[in-house]
């Protein structure tokens, strides 16, 4: 066989086996996301931040990650959330002056609240510890979404080396529920609570617009990248967790590590 017959069938496998991969991963995620929609109304776009929060929130985001890759070592892992202009760290780095700095940086932006600086002074964690924490955000992503009379788009799940950081505009009882559902997802060693909380009327209030908002633009909905399904999320083979019954409630707290952001700061 000639070397352009052997190219030619080589890159006609080659498509072929990408064609057959890309076509059962769209099939996988369409089965995933008609699943969870099966779980009730909790999927639907809505968002209790205003529109231009949640346009602040990303860019806010995207220049602290930039900021922090510029001014720490590359040894250090730093995951930076943001919801409501609240900057949430979570991750490794070196030393406490690291740490400190990560802060300082977020603290140089406008826009930001506050900062919740939950940097653990440890080597950076390994892939098994973070395909595990990715396994574990879906777990309880899934459970919120499953959890009656409360709405999984009101809780921002964020999990770094086992333990579950829950953010979001809540009332205290969602929160409290939201808190108590995440802590009996197995392999969840603590749930710590970073919550805003709000008066109840004003949640309606919110929920109602957002949801107003959401049936009138549901293209720009769909685009917010908040949005992303990780409920079919599959721990590789080094990632073991309790059966369910088997394990007792995390212990659940909030977070002490909540520290004012700029000055300037829109309200």
């Amino acid at each position: 066989m000639s070397a352009y017959r052997v190219k030619s069938t080589f890159v006609r496998t080659t498509l072929v086996v990408g064609l057959v991969a890309g076509l059962a991963a769209t099939l996988q995620g369409c089965v995933l996301a008609v699943g969870a929609a099966a779980g009730g109304s909790a999927l639907v776009a809505t968002d209790r931040r205003t529109l231009g929060a949640q346009t602040e929130d990303r860019e806010i985001q995207v220049k602290a990650m930039s900021l922090i890759s510029q001014n720490l070592p590359d040894s250090a892992h730093v995951n930076v959330t943001v919801f409501n202009r609240r900057v949430l760290l979570t991750g490794e780095v070196a030393g406490d002056v690291s740490k400190a700095r990560a802060e300082s940086v977020v603290r140089s932006l406008n826009n930001v609240n506050a900062i919740i600086n939950e940097l653990t002074v440890a080597p950076a964690s390994s892939f098994s510890s973070r395909s595990n924490d990715t396994y574990l955000e879906g777990r309880v992503k899934t459970a919120l979404i499953a959890e009656k009379d409360i709405s999984a788009n009101n809780y921002k799940v964020v999990c770094e080396r086992g333990s579950i950081y829950l953010m979001g505009l809540v009332t205290v009882d969602e929160g409290n529920r939201g808190a108590d559902v995440a802590s009996r997802v197995p392999g969840v060693t603590q749930v710590v609570k970073v919550f805003q909380y709000i008066q109840p009327q004003e949640a309606v209030a919110a929920t109602t617009a957002a949801a107003s908002a959401a049936s009138g633009a549901p293209a720009a909905a769909a685009a917010q990248p908040d949005a992303e399904v990780t409920s079919g999320a599959v721990p590789d083979s080094s990632i073991t967790s309790k059966p369910l019954e088997q394990q007792s409630p995390a212990p659940v707290s909030n977070s002490s590590q909540v520290h004012p952001g700029n000055p300037k700061a829109g309200q």
